[in-house]
């Protein structure tokens, strides 16, 4: 099978797609590796993934490494204060030129044989050069290969392989008015609280980007340990109050409330002296709907998601917080995850409400919370359920599809939300998840 072939005919993935817009999704789209490969050259090579915050590199010099699915990325800010993102690699036999996460250099010297290049990428050292290679190489046709295209969206930073690509702008869509909630709110911004964790999961991406960005219906049950420990609600419906908002290209986002009668703090908590720029920041329209939030979680297809809920910093009783969680779930095969994950806090807020935020995603959302760990056992055995013959059978039937039926025809959009979006009145719904799987199956007929 040629590389990004799809292993179905065209008129079974057409079928797929039918399927999917009437609530039914094909097993084996979680674990086959010909649908893998297929991922990366029709919707990962196409799309815009994000690489990192501004506020990781806020001097000249400074760089981390990050990947764009199999592209290893030097992600640096140049001596002229430029973002720039080149391919991780040497133009003379490709080892990667920098080998640590982080840090500040004028230069990057490969450990393979010595080429050496500067911020912006030019070559700027050989070893011997003129001895081996004479005077007539022209080094300016050796520099570090530029990923085709970089754009930032309030202080988030985005590569994209594709040239022709739309721009950042209106890949996002609709989607930026609900993030300007969580990066745009205070007159500082965000900024990102230590470096981002990392870790392994052996699931499918499209598992944990439909987890985030359309099933807050899970909750109940997956994090039943939450509930028994007092740190989550009794309430089995307590994530299904407020709206789900199904957005343009494949992005949703889910606005979660208290349940009716039930009294929170609003802004979700966040220290009173941020609320004035909320009132200059935010339309009235935002300012209504963070007013009321209590959970915000989504994703923006194909693979960045965010959480920004109110948790505890410890056991029952203790205070509740926020903070705001994204996370890439980086592909590494159809079975392999890793997971890159960044704590970010309002740059504004106090220090001591910094650390409190910081605390609560660890014991939470970090790589051994006690939701994160819930999640990952899951996703684990939904891949290693879905390997059979019967889950594999490419044959559309009922044998091999899953139920993504819920609120089809039945819960209907509400016509007084103030934002963007198709929005419904409960987030117990696969509306989001259906749109998700709808504009994979689009893009991998393409």
């Amino acid at each position: 099978m040629a590389h990004g072939t799809l292993p179905v005919s065209q008129e079974v993935m057409e079928s797929v797609r039918d399927k999917i817009r009437r609530g039914l999704l094909p097993q084996w789209a979680f674990s086959d590796p010909g649908i893998y490969q297929a991922e990366l050259e029709k919707i990962f090579y196409k799309t815009w993934q994000f690489l990192g915050h501004t506020s990781e590199i806020p001097k000249s010099g400074d760089f981390v490494t990050r990947w764009m699915v199999h592209d290893p990325v030097l992600l640096l800010r140049d001596t002229n204060g430029e973002i720039q993102a080149y391919l991780n690699s040497c133009s003379h036999r490709g080892a990667p030129v920098c080998i640590e996460d982080c840090g500040n250099r004028k230069t990057f010297t490969c450990p393979y044989h010595g080429w050496t290049y500067d911020s912006k990428g030019e070559l700027i050292g050989i070893v011997a050069g003129n001895k081996v290679y004479g005077q007539e190489m022209d080094r300016s046709q050796w520099a570090l290969r530029k990923i085709p295209r970089i754009a930032s969206y309030h202080g988030m930073i985005f590569g994209c392989m594709d040239p022709d690509a739309p721009s950042l702008e209106e890949f996002l869509g609709d989607l930026k008015w609900y993030l300007d909630i969580l990066l745009a709110r205070t007159d500082g911004g965000m900024e990102v609280r230590g470096v981002p964790h990392r870790w392994i999961i052996p699931t499918n991406w499209k598992i944990s980007s439909d987890n985030f960005g359309g099933d807050p219906y899970h909750t109940a049950m997956t994090h039943r340990s939450a509930v028994e420990l007092g740190i989550a609600p009794q309430d089995p419906l307590f994530a299904s109050y407020g709206h789900q908002v199904v957005l343009d290209h494949g992005h949703g986002v889910n606005m979660i409330t208290a349940a009716p009668g039930l009294k929170m703090p609003p802004y979700q908590g966040l220290p009173e002296s941020l609320w004035p720029m909320f009132e200059r920041n935010l339309t009235a329209e935002q300012r209504a709907v963070f007013k009321n939030l209590v959970v915000s979680v989504g994703t923006c297809f194909p693979n960045l998601s965010w959480v920004s809920p109110m948790h505890g910093t410890g056991g029952p009783g203790s205070p509740l917080t926020t903070f705001v969680n994204f996370r890439v779930w980086r592909p590494l095969a159809a079975d392999k995850i890793e997971v890159w994950s960044w704590v970010m806090v309002d740059k504004d807020a106090p220090e001591e409400f910094k650390q409190e935020s910081y605390l609560s995603y660890i014991g939470s959302f970090g790589p051994a919370g006690t939701l994160e760990q819930d999640d990952c056992e899951i996703w684990t055995r939904v891949v290693e359920h879905s390997r059979g013959y019967m889950a594999q059978n490419k044959d559309i039937s009922y044998n091999n599809v899953l139920n993504y039926l819920m609120g089809l025809d039945r819960v209907q959009p509400v016509t007084d939300w103030p934002g963007p979006g198709v929005a419904y009145p409960t987030c117990y719904l696969d509306a989001i998840s259906r749109s998700f799987y709808e504009r994979w199956a689009e893009m991998l007929l393409a």
